[in-house]
């Protein structure tokens, strides 16, 4: 009797989930954790935007639908404080591209404390581009930080022509100059079919930002990468600070978001005092 048990055990061997064998993969357990991770990778920009719980004025008229487009926002300059507020608007149309992560230290008392700081550009390749620039003692951390950051400084691009007014604008629409420390850059329109003429970090920059063809010439300690994303961002952004002739003529403002929705942003935080019980 001793032996047919013994046999009977023998041939049924314990199972275990498939590659977590003991305590080989991670130990007992790791099936779990991987599903779990798994549920947050299916999270989508939706989910996220779903989920949202605005906390500036801006952000509740947003999601409450409204102000209907970006550019409304840029019209009375409200400042954004949300990446919530960009994933909104632009959606899955906004990409990110991680330009740099490099490792940066500080002299403590206790020695050196050594940090990773990632540089993140974002656009949507028609018109809007943003950097982002954050340090954290993880690689994972500072990327998700710059993105966040990126969302916050998505500025518009104006595009232009260069010759005459056909097809869908293509290029800058004047030279504009920018600098960042020692780099100097600038942007200068091109014909069609020319592409983007500029080295490897300002290149990522233009085309996210939308721009098909451009010359540019830079100049100082282009080596540089972050004062010579700077620069280029800051070029971009003085695309809207020169006046041509089709801006000359007058244009009325209408009220802010804030003073036509006064009513409701009142409704709202009094509904949201009564909840908090005051506080």
């Amino acid at each position: 009797l001793i032996k047919i048990k013994m046999s009977e055990t023998e041939a049924q061997p314990q199972t275990t989930p498939e590659g977590n064998e003991g305590r080989g993969d991670r130990g007992f357990g790791g099936e779990k954790r991987r599903r779990r991770r798994r549920r947050r990778e299916r999270r989508t920009k939706e989910d996220d935007i779903k989920s949202w719980k605005p906390i500036t004025k801006l952000g509740r008229l947003v999601k409450d639908g409204r102000i209907s487009c970006l550019e409304e926002v840029y019209l009375h300059s409200i400042p954004i404080k949300e990446p919530e507020i960009v994933d909104f608007f632009l959606g899955s149309a906004l990409e990110d591209e991680v330009m740099k992560v490099c490792p940066v230290q500080k002299q403590t008392r206790a020695g050196q404390r050594t940090r990773f700081k990632a540089f993140v550009a974002v656009g949507d390749k028609n018109g809007h581009v943003g950097l982002g620039i954050k340090a954290s003692k993880e690689v994972a951390i500072a990327i998700r930080g710059a993105i966040g950051v990126a969302k916050l400084t998505v500025i518009p691009v104006r595009r232009g022509y260069w010759g005459n007014n056909i097809g869908q604008p293509h290029t800058v629409p004047v030279k504009v100059n920018a600098k960042c420390g020692s780099v100097r850059l600038k942007l200068i329109p091109a014909p069609k079919g020319t592409g983007i003429v500029a080295a490897a970090v300002p290149k990522k920059l233009i085309s996210l930002a939308g721009v098909d063809d451009v010359y540019t010439q830079s100049r100082g300690s282009t080596c540089t990468l972050g004062n010579f994303a700077k620069a280029t961002y800051e070029a971009l952004r003085k695309t809207y600070t020169f006046l041509t002739p089709d801006l000359w003529p007058e244009f009325r403002f209408l009220n802010t978001p804030f003073e036509e929705h006064a009513l409701y942003l009142a409704e709202v935080e009094a509904s949201l005092k009564d909840k908090t019980g005051g506080q």
